[in-house]
């Protein structure tokens, strides 16, 4: 039996059902994802979403969805679903699903009157291609399958509208057409891997409903182009490969590459196979360079959730060269001391991130614990470190600044620059202009450790430079942030002398950043306010539900999610730095309160993005996970944490 199943219980019941979503992708940015059903509920979704970069580098749809219909003794039973306004779901294909169930292959079973119908989905690595595979498991009489596909050709970000410049005519090619809505998209090649027939009835289906659009208060509407419909004749044993692809494809080839393929697929058979396979989504070759998607359907590139999540997802995993290639690609956008906040779809990178320069020291020092060699770090990377370094404390853009006290300062008007970013109507929610407090303990700790690199490599100019500046920030630290009576750290000092004392996850980071200015005494009280008013079986929150800022539940409007993106909203990704603080004063006695809360996330493999960890959680139980169904920095934190607690049994 597989590791990921649904039964028919769970699958005929859309309130259940629609709730889970099924990705795959294809190592180039190319991705395909519904719901275990089948219905789309996102305009992110569709069985084909490919990175346009000739139009406007963003992921398009090009194939929405393909429905399946089995005909047998003059009965169709049409296995697709869609819904309509008031909840019309049309046609109602969930009905004859039996099984879903994920291991080397996503599989879906049907019962369709006395036929068994398996569908079988993957995408094809490092090709535009996606492929499923249909067996005929059993049918009492000979069946006509018919396919019906729907179009979309267009921007993830938009919706799809029936127009009269659409291109409707389709082109035929072996054992399938070819089509292309609009100038400047690819032809769209849809092939089977046997003859078939297909038969040209272009319509347009109106007000297709994406109820998690509706939901999050965007335009939820779209009209999807049908150019017709392929039929064929099967019987039982029969296999049946269909191919879309932007490239035409030998159909005599199909069977056996669908085979080759899911035979080199990994397994997803238990909860940290699942965790392995996740790490593959994220990691995407472009332009002949690496880098990380930070989550699913609708980030891109982002430089603090690349340096993050890069050690989780490549070192410790045993990818070196890759982990590597990846921080090389970063390394090329860097621009007075600071790499991009993120490189948009038009390969414009965006520079309003004052943690990521720092996060990289972070991944460096990843990097030096598993090649055990700082002294090659140094030697690779030191122009690099210096820069940042040089521009930090001289002063770059955003007046981030190294004041006369060692403590870093940063912030303009309107600008959020801490990974807090959420913006509404161009006002930062949560601004945090000043000395914050993760920022001047990743300051602290990047240049203990470059000063550390410099020693082991004898770079003697570089230590007469900066040996002095630890002690400085140290103390400046203590001095700003640290409460003895409170027992915590303050979040902010603004420019005008005023802390904020709500209590935030960020001061985690002082506790487990490798160089901290903390005394153990401290740690050992900070990670009690944070376990009793943050810490959650998901996460952290990131504000206390004491504070009348709280926000418990990610929901609504954008702007009603982004108040509570950072007021209350629970953050995986925060755990594995409680985790590391956590041990670092516990040792093995703190093992078992860690693996409790990381082998509590295997549920969640079952419950929003099937097989992998979601973007955020409420900060109110039952902490439902939100936001991006997979996310980078999420399912590389649990395979940190599970490293790290294997060093301290």
């Amino acid at each position: 039996m597989s590791y990921l199943t649904f039964d028919k219980s769970q699958l005929i019941n859309l309130n259940y059902s629609l709730g889970k979503e099924i990705l795959y992708t294809n190592g180039l940015g190319a991705y395909s994802l519904t719901t275990i059903v089948g219905c789309n509920t996102r305009k992110y979704h569709g069985l084909l979403v490919s990175p346009m970069t000739h139009l406007d580098g963003d992921n398009h749809v090009l194939l929405s969805a393909l429905d399946e219909t089995v005909i047998q003794k003059d009965s169709e039973f049409n296995q697709g679903i869609r819904k309509y306004e008031g909840d019309n779901y049309v046609p109602r294909g969930h009905k004859y699903v039996r099984d879903f169930l994920v291991n080397s292959s996503v599989k879906t079973v049907y019962r369709v009157g006395s036929v068994i119908l398996t569908k079988e989905v993957l995408m094809v690595e490092k090709e535009e291609q996606l492929l499923i595979r249909y067996t005929i498991d059993d049918a009492h009489d000979p069946l006509l399958l018919r396919f019906r596909p729907f179009l979309a050709f267009r921007n993830v970000h938009d919706l799809s509208k029936a127009n009269l410049h659409a291109q409707t005519k389709v082109k035929f090619i072996k054992n399938g057409i070819q089509s292309k809505l609009y100038d400047g998209y690819p032809s769209l090649k849809m092939q089977f891997s046997i003859t078939n027939e297909f038969v040209p009835v272009p319509d347009w289906y109106y007000n297709v409903e994406y109820m998690e659009e509706m939901k999050r208060g965007y335009e939820y509407k779209e009209d999807l182009f049908v150019p017709g419909f392929f039929e064929m004749h099967a019987k039982k044993g029969d296999v049946i490969i269909f191919s879309a692809s932007t490239k035409e494809v030998n159909p005599a080839a199909l069977k056996r590459k669908f085979t080759t393929k899911v035979n080199a697929s990994l397994p997803q058979d238990n909860f940290l196979s699942c965790l392995k396979q996740s790490t593959r989504q994220f990691i995407i070759e472009k332009d002949k360079q690496f880098h990380i998607i930070a989550g699913y359907p609708w980030f891109g590139s982002w430089g603090r959730d690349t340096f993050i999540a890069l050690p989780g997802l490549t070192f410790s995993q045993g990818q070196l060269k890759t982990g590597k290639a990846i921080l090389d690609s970063m390394i090329a956008h860097l621009q007075d001391g600071l790499f991009p906040n993120n490189i948009g779809p038009d390969n414009k990178p965006v520079y309003n991130s004052i943690d990521a320069p720092l996060w990289f020291f972070w991944t460096l020092q990843q990097y030096v614990e598993t090649t055990g060699d700082p002294v090659g770090c140094w030697k690779e990377y030191e122009t690099v470190i210096k820069e940042i370094l040089t521009r930090f404390r001289d002063g770059t853009r955003f007046n981030i600044k190294m004041h006369d006290n060692g403590l870093i300062f940063g912030g303009q008007e309107g600008v959020a620059l801490t990974w807090m970013d959420a913006v509404i109507e161009g006002i930062p929610v949560t601004p945090r202009i000043g000395y914050n407090v993760e920022i001047n303990a990743l300051w602290y700790n990047a240049v203990m450790f470059a000063i550390d690199l410099a020693k082991k490599s004898e770079d003697h100019k570089f230590l007469q430079t900066w040996k002095e500046l630890p002690e400085k920030i140290s103390h400046a630290f203590i001095d700003t942030f640290w409460d003895k009576q409170k027992g915590y750290l303050a979040d902010t000092l603004d420019a005008s002398g005023n802390k904020d004392w709500s209590v935030r996850c960020n001061m985690i980071f002082a506790c487990s950043l490798p160089y901290s200015p903390l005394s153990d005494d401290q740690k050992h009280e900070i990670i009690n306010v944070v376990h009793n008013e943050l810490l959650t079986p998901r996460g952290l929150r990131t504000l206390s539900p004491k504070n009348p800022d709280y926000r418990g539940v990610y929901e609504g409007t954008q702007a009603q999610r982004d108040e509570a993106y950072h007021q209350g909203s629970v953050w995986p990704w925060l755990l594995e730095y409680y985790a590391r603080s956590y041990l670092s004063l516990y040792k093995k006695s703190g093992v078992q309160h860690i693996e409790d809360i990381v082998y509590a996330f295997e549920e969640d493999l079952h419950a929003y993005g099937v097989g992998t960890i979601a973007e955020l959680y409420d900060g109110d139980p039952p902490h439902k996970p939100k936001g991006a169904v997979s996310q980078a920095w999420s399912v590389a934190a649990l395979l940190q944490i599970i490293k790290i607690v294997e060093q301290y049994k």
